[in-house]
């Protein structure tokens, strides 16, 4: 097991690397690059539309550089690192990064970590929440479609999941704001921010009480989507162990149902629950929450990102990407790892890759 976890975790420094050069050589081909949208705010004009390469220097005279000094240029591509060839800023890149330096922002006079750490606690709130609810809730409802497989609440239940996994979060977002926040005669629910505005003041029952408060509406649209997914693996993978000979022979033998439920079904059933456990950790994390971000005013790491991406704030863009994908990596082993507490009998020394 100890030579898999390193093996694993020396695989991570290519796959990081790889990723890096990837976005790297696909930013320098995009348009609008920061030094071109610094020239065109000099010149009083919007930075969308602005021509050439982010790879290139404009100084030979692009259509955006037009009218300024060469000099005023030169110091611009200095300023944002765009004086030096592309693999130069490359290695550069990979070498800071290697020490975990990863620079400052361009635009947001702080450091990428600094930023980060700013708005972790917005994403870490909703993303936890969020996976908790959904496999808290999702777990014990597919187990019990499953025991009642073809009785009515499974007809019903099935039919509310299916609605669910059909509306996208940010529709069922607008639809609890139009119901619960002031869009009808209920206006339970805030929807801007995670604490309110004279939070300090309050006790510490009252602030505990007021942030729960701000998560329930963005929390609750992150998890109709993976609320559906999960129920119907849990209740199909129930299915499945169901009917194996395995618990035929210890109903025999006179065990209670729970017994069988629990002390044998539940084992083999939920590592196909575990293997997922990663991917919906870190899709509601850092994907599904962009929208929910928006629309509840929440300024967190999905928001961050989509900002830097649109302003071309290329240290925040790879100092997020990096630690995004560090993460991701190592969730993905921490499940691998969750599948030898279900089954001790799988044993990931013994496997070649």
């Amino acid at each position: 097991m100890f030579a898999y976890i390193v093996r694993r975790l020396l695989l991570i420094i290519p796959t990081l690397v790889i990723i890096l050069l990837v976005n790297f050589v696909i930013v320098q081909a995009a348009p609008g690059g920061p030094v071109e949208q610094a020239i065109a705010h000099l010149q009083g004009i919007g930075g969308g539309g602005v021509g050439g390469s982010s790879g290139e220097g404009i100084s030979g005279g692009s259509r955006a550089s037009r009218g300024l000094d060469p000099k005023l240029i030169a110091d611009i591509e200095k300023q944002y690192g765009f004086d030096k060839p592309a693999p130069e800023r490359l290695w550069l890149m990979l070498k800071s990064y290697a020490q975990l330096d990863f620079g400052n922002s361009f635009f947001r006079g702080k450091t990428v970590i600094d930023l980060i750490l700013e708005k972790m606690p917005v994403t870490i709130s909703l993303g936890l929440w969020a996976t908790l609810i959904t496999y808290l809730v999702s777990i014990p409802l597919g187990i019990r479609k499953a025991v009642r497989h073809g009785s009515s609440f499974d007809v019903w239940s099935s039919t509310a999941i299916v609605i669910g996994y059909a509306m996208p979060a940010f529709l069922f977002a607008m639809f609890l704001i139009v119901v619960f926040a002031g869009g009808t005669s209920l206006n339970w629910f805030p929807v801007r921010g995670l604490v309110s505005e004279n939070f300090e003041e309050l006790s510490t029952v009252g602030k505990i009480a007021d942030y729960f408060w701000h998560l329930v509406l963005p929390v609750t649209s992150l998890v109709i989507g993976g609320f559906a997914t999960l129920t119907i693996l849990t209740k199909n993978s129930f299915l499945n162990e169901i009917t194996r000979q395995y618990v035929v022979t210890a109903r025999a033998k006179g065990l209670s149902e729970r017994r069988v439920l629990y002390g044998h079904v539940f084992r083999n059933a939920m590592l196909l629950v575990i293997s997922g456990i990663p991917q919906a950790f870190i899709a509601v994390f850092f994907a599904g929450s962009l929208l929910i971000e928006v629309i509840f005013s929440l300024d967190g790491l999905g928001r961050m990102s989509y900002e830097a991406a649109v302003s071309r704030d290329y240290p925040v863009v790879f100092g997020s990407l990096f630690i995004f994908t560090l993460f991701g990596l190592l969730i993905k082993l921490i499940g691998d790892l969750c599948y030898t507490l279900v089954d001790p009998r799988i044993d990931f020394a013994a496997r070649n890759a």
